[in-house]
């Protein structure tokens, strides 16, 4: 029995590490391809080479990077999306996880029914309310500014419901004994449930910063100034600038991939206690 366990475990592993190395093979091809300058990339690109990192780029092995910023101002860019995702991430905590948590524990009328209208919201199209949006955005003076991008969306169906989920398997005894010693509300939510709900903060948090770091129709609308742009939009004018240079696209695509990669790597610990937290509770 044990060595036919052992056997089933080294098959699983094995199909594992290929399926890994195949969801892995394009971020790599992009990798290795922004080392390379236009001649080695479409020579290369039948082969295994295409895998391979040159072993002496013109110019070196960064050039095509130093390019690209220069071409277009990524930094920028960047930044913008920083502050639009992270402004989004962070307002979206606070205020989802306190509508989740008013949902899972707070008895009022018609409770039932305005989480049924918070999750009928999921099924409507963002597409459809975009030019209602902006007029509202353009009345309140708000195109081409911050705040413009990041309020409309701080508020999230979906991640209300996680949070909601997650909170009613929270033990409640932890919160009787709070308000025994004299804890108010407020000080039970952020000094005890939040300090204790860090996988399901990082779920929330992982989901939304790579659902609006991809975001480019929102910004294309509203940040119309190239001081506002953001990355996906700034790559979108980069692509369009002749001519086209694919070193120097897959290192723009490279460092937009890293943020991402970044903030999941350090919140992957959580993320999956999270998933699984969500429980089953109605």
């Amino acid at each position: 029995m044990r060595k036919r366990k052992l056997i089933k475990n080294t098959v699983l592993y094995v199909f594992m590490t290929i399926l890994a190395f195949l969801f892995l093979f394009p971020l790599i091809w992009m990798l290795v391809s922004s080392l390379k300058n236009e001649f080695q990339i479409f020579e290369d690109i039948g082969s295994i080479r295409a895998f391979l990192p040159p072993a002496a780029p013109e110019g070196g092995y960064f050039a095509n990077y130093i390019a690209a910023f220069q071409r277009v101002d990524l930094f920028r860019y960047m930044v913008n999306s920083l502050v639009y995702t992270i402004g989004i991430l962070l307002c979206g905590l606070v205020v989802n996880s306190m509508a989740g948590y008013a949902l899972a524990r707070f008895q009022f009328p018609l409770r039932h029914f305005w989480l049924a209208v918070i999750i009928a919201t999921l099924i409507i199209p963002p597409e459809s309310i975009f030019l209602p949006l902006y007029v509202l955005v353009y009345n309140l003076g708000w195109v081409n500014t911050y705040t413009g991008l990041i309020v409309p969306f701080v508020a999230n169906a979906f991640s209300i419901f996680l949070f909601r989920q997650f909170f009613l398997d929270f033990p409640k005894e932890i919160e009787e004994a709070a308000k025994i010693d004299g804890c108010s509300q407020i000080g039970i939510f952020f000094k005890i449930i939040v300090p204790l709900s860090k996988p399901i903060f990082a779920t929330v948090a992982i989901f939304t910063f790579i659902n609006h770091w991809n975001d480019f129709l929102w910004p294309l609308v509203v940040a119309t100034e190239d001081r506002m742009r953001t990355i996906q939009i700034g790559l979108q004018y980069f692509m369009n600038q002749p001519p086209i240079q694919w070193g120097q696209v897959m290192a723009a695509l490279t460092v937009t991939t890293i943020p991402m990669l970044l903030i999941f790597i350090f919140l992957q610990r959580y993320y999956i206690q999270g998933l699984t937290h969500t429980g089953s509770k109605n």
